[in-house]
């Protein structure tokens, strides 16, 4: 089966040069994006219920912006005022850049990592003596608390916001050649928007072990998995598939 139309479940991209725009273009293929999860806050209420108490921290572990904007929502909304002695460690350097937004940056102890959370780590270790709040999703990578266990630092892993399935209830069917997902969440956000929802001839692609697992899980039939050593990307790995079976 030729593909024709494919629906990516993550926001379009913001940037003219996106690696899809040029992949649409390329194979002429229609691609659409659509969200199929998203992020919502705990509320103050539900935040307290997990009794953790920020101030009892000297360091926050940030591994994205999403966790960022929600930590210092949360702070305001129960009027934690967060020392200017706190110091934060951040999963990569435009994850740092971004605490300007609520700190003045030059003015705290900052440190950043190259994006990798086991690099992190490795920088968090260097100062034991911390103790650690790390603001998570409730779904969230396995390999955090895992190597912050095993780095034997003091830490504390607290939900400061949820991702949740999106309403798709405009899309009246799935009416694509090729499903792209992204993580698991992705494909529980499929079933709960689309019950009934049968594969046939449609084409799976995903991203990460932790996505292909739950392809699988669900009973669908995964046809391309990325990333893989010949296909380092999910572009790379959609162009391999289309180049393959378009040419029919």
């Amino acid at each position: 089966m030729k593909i024709k139309k494919i629906l990516v479940s993550q926001p379009k991209p913001t940037t003219p040069k996106s690696p899809y725009f040029e992949l649409s273009e390329k194979n002429n293929v229609k691609i659409d994006f659509r969200p199929f999860i998203q992020v919502e806050g705990l509320d103050a209420k539900d935040f307290r219920k997990q009794k953790v108490d920020i101030l009892n921290h000297t360091a926050v572990v940030f591994t994205s912006r999403t966790a960022i904007d929600h930590f210092f929502r949360l702070c305001e909304e129960t009027r934690i005022t967060v020392p200017d002695t706190m110091k934060y460690f951040c999963i990569s350097e435009a994850t740092a850049f971004y605490l300007q937004k609520y700190i003045v940056y030059r003015k705290r102890k900052i440190f950043h990592s190259t994006g990798k959370f086991a690099d992190l780590v490795d920088v968090i270790k260097k100062h034991k003596e911390e103790k650690f709040l790390v603001p998570l999703s409730d779904i969230h990578k396995q390999e955090i608390p895992d190597l912050l266990n095993k780095s034997k630092v003091k830490y504390t892993k607290a939900t400061f916001y949820r991702t949740v399935s999106s309403d798709l209830s405009d899309i009246k069917e799935i009416d694509y050649d090729m499903l792209v997902f992204f993580s698991p969440s992705g494909i529980a956000s499929l079933f709960q928007n689309f019950p009934d929802f049968k594969q046939n001839d449609i084409v799976i692609a995903s991203f990460g072990p932790a996505t292909a697992k739950a392809v699988t899980e669900a009973g669908l039939r995964l046809d391309i998995q990325a990333p893989m050593p010949q296909a380092p990307s999910m572009t790379a790995a959609l162009e391999m598939y289309i180049k393959q079976h378009n040419k029919k």
